[in-house]
């Protein structure tokens, strides 16, 4: 029974620890669309990094909703980061659409709103 809960404890640490992971590379990665964002206004190649960089932000927000689920269910944790990763998902979605139809006037503060919720859920980690 003791190597039951411990194969139970160190499951939930390792889905926490790869949460922890993953929302860290997603505030890693939005921070980066901003900095890409200052070199698409004054470079030639900006444009580039900040559409390789939606698609690698994009990504990090799917790694998020992956590790979400696992720190859930094999790891016994709550399904509150399932649904906290699933709405950044949806915030993510929301700002590529608005990349590519060119709305800075919404895209630049989506943006910096998920920037703060993202570095709000790495700090809450």
């Amino acid at each position: 029974m003791a190597s039951q809960e411990t194969t139970t404890t160190k499951t939930r640490r390792d889905g926490s620890t790869f949460l922890r992971i993953a929302i860290a590379l997603q505030t890693l990665t939005i921070f980066l669309q901003a900095v890409s964002a200052g070199l698409l206004l004054t470079t030639s190649y900006g444009e580039t990094l900040h559409g390789i960089g939606a698609r690698v932000m994009y990504g990090a927000s799917m790694l998020y909703v992956l590790a979400a689920v696992l720190a859930w269910k094999p790891g016994g944790g709550s399904s509150r980061p399932v649904w906290h990763a699933s709405g950044f998902l949806v915030l993510a979605s929301v700002q590529v659409v608005l990349g590519i139809a060119h709305v800075p006037s919404v895209h630049l503060p989506l943006g910096v709103l998920m920037f703060g919720l993202s570095m709000l859920a790495l700090v809450r980690r």
